[in-house]
């Protein structure tokens, strides 16, 4: 059960999904169902978000409504051994689906609403509704599979009366024959990117948990001879757009190279922006994993990024990359901090490279998806067993 399903994925809970789903159907003995909200797509069963009996709800509301026709329909063939959601938006789905059904309900956590207060900017009113289906689903859930250690214990700490060995931890995954180099320099061109010159990589919608702004102002030190390729789009609100737009506009008054491509861009072109960036950074705030990590490593990158949430069980300091300690009270010194990492692998480009080769290692070694699967299958399994 999940909201995003290709081809509508647009963060790392739609990576996973894609990824996970036909992984699974390659482990003895399993089939597997998709049910998605929103518009239709192929392989799945979809319900759109739309309630024509209130068509002007807070999204939320509109979201909860759909869950309940989801969980309905989660036994419209034959009723499934497991319910699997991922995301608030389709916990309460699986939550009351397997209430109805009789059947085990396990959740992916790919983020917390308690973490993500900033919602309430998007959501008004609706933010307490997330919370509250996130929290019920939670504390109902037969098993909860964490995206990293630091994710098992934020669930552990947001939702204390969850019973800790429901917890697992199962990892996001690489899909490294996708990510890897990509020697071309077609899609660059086309950016307006110049490959000769050193650059800064950034992938991520434009919301308050990816950091951006940070980003943006790290860069007023950088050496002025760097790029900043920043693939942000999506943003949460109307303010938060205006907001991005006025400190791009700030920062490309004061350097050359600054390219900002709002649209979302095919998977390809991505990764052969990754490919030919110096340094990948990832600002974030907050982060159970950081997926696009593990994609810029693929693709033989270094990566700086901040040392929230799962990201330290992904970047190896000093190694695949370089972690920025990120405190909310002291902000200018994160921001300090990642403008001195991001001119010391601009300075020192054979360092920089060292580690884009060392991260694609680790990618191939520690997240396979064949290997995510299995251990999601014995997840499954378990719950059967009791």
């Amino acid at each position: 059960m999940t909201r995003e399903f290709p081809p509508f994925v647009y963060g790392g809970a739609g990576v996973h999904v894609d990824h996970l789903v036909p992984a699974l159907r390659t482990q003895p003995d399993m089939e597997v169902d998709v049910l998605c909200s929103g518009d239709d797509r192929p392989g799945a069963v979809s319900v759109s978000e739309t309630d024509p009996r209130m068509p002007e709800a807070n999204p939320a509301l509109a979201q909860l409504s759909t869950d309940l026709v989801l969980a309905h329909l989660a036994a419209r063939d034959t009723v499934p051994d497991v319910l699997h959601s991922h995301t608030w938006y389709m916990n309460l789905a699986g939550h009351v689906g397997g209430l109805l059904h009789g059947r085990p309900h396990l959740i992916t956590a790919h983020s917390l609403e308690p973490l993500r207060p900033w919602k309430a900017e998007q959501l008004g009113g609706g933010y307490r509704l997330s919370s509250w289906a996130e929290r019920a689903a939670y504390e109902g859930a037969d098993a909860i599979i964490a995206v990293s250690r630091g994710m098992r214990e934020d669930v552990l700490s947001a939702y204390p009366r969850v019973d800790p060995a429901k917890v697992r931890v199962v990892h996001n995954g690489i899909d490294a024959d996708f990510y890897r180099p990509d020697p071309d320099t077609d899609v660059l061109e086309r950016l307006g990117v110049d490959p000769t010159r050193p650059s800064v990589a950034f992938v991520g919608r434009i919301t308050r948990q990816k950091g951006v702004p940070h980003l943006l102002r790290a860069m007023r030190g950088v050496d002025p001879d760097a790029q900043l390729v920043l693939l942000a789009g999506s943003p949460d609100t109307p303010e938060l757009a205006r907001e991005t737009e006025e400190a791009v506009a700030t920062l490309t008054a004061e350097r050359t190279g600054v390219v900002w491509v709002s649209q979302m861009l095919p998977r390809e072109d991505v990764r052969q922006v990754l490919t030919h960036a110096t340094v990948f950074v990832c600002p974030s705030v907050y982060e159970p994993q950081g997926i696009v990590n593990l994609e810029a490593m693929g693709c033989e990158t270094a990566v700086v990024a901040s040392d929230v949430g799962g990201i330290p069980e992904v970047v190896v300091q000093g190694e695949t990359g370089v972690m920025v300690h990120y405190d909310p009270r002291q902000t200018d010194d994160f921001e300090a901090g990642l403008t001195e990492a991001m001119n010391d692998m601009i300075a020192r480009p054979d360092r920089a490279a060292a580690m884009g080769r060392a991260g694609r290692e680790r990618a191939i070694e520690s997240f396979s998806w064949d290997s995510i699967a299995a251990e999601t299958a014995e997840v499954y399994r378990s719950v059967l067993r009791g």
